[in-house]
């Protein structure tokens, strides 16, 4: 009953970086199963339904330690931003050609 902790990534709606959190979540035991009378994928691990938000990763290793949770820490990758400006598009070292 290993646990992640890891910082979900952004849905599509999403632009800025506001109301991010780290959650702590269990690895399924178990796979999942397909009922075969009415197809739904069901499983039987109930610690798959757990998810707790922390604003901290700090937060979410305190809880875990605390509670004595064996858990793994995954690491967000921040995407890498770059800053253009609309005069970059009339500017004399610009790398491309400037066609209409």
């Amino acid at each position: 009953m290993v646990a992640r902790i890891y910082k979900p990534a952004r849905n599509a709606m999403q632009s800025g970086t506001a109301k991010t959190s780290w959650v702590l979540e269990y690895e399924p035991e178990k796979a999942r199963q397909v009922e075969p009378l009415m197809g739904y994928t069901s499983s039987t691990d109930m610690n798959s339904q757990i998810r707790i938000a922390f604003e901290t990763k700090e937060e979410a290793v305190a809880y875990a330690e605390r509670e004595k949770i064996p858990y793994q820490v995954f690491e967000s990758h921040e995407p890498a931003r770059r800053r253009i400006a609309y005069s970059d598009n009339f500017s004399f070292n610009r790398m491309g050609q400037w066609t209409h």
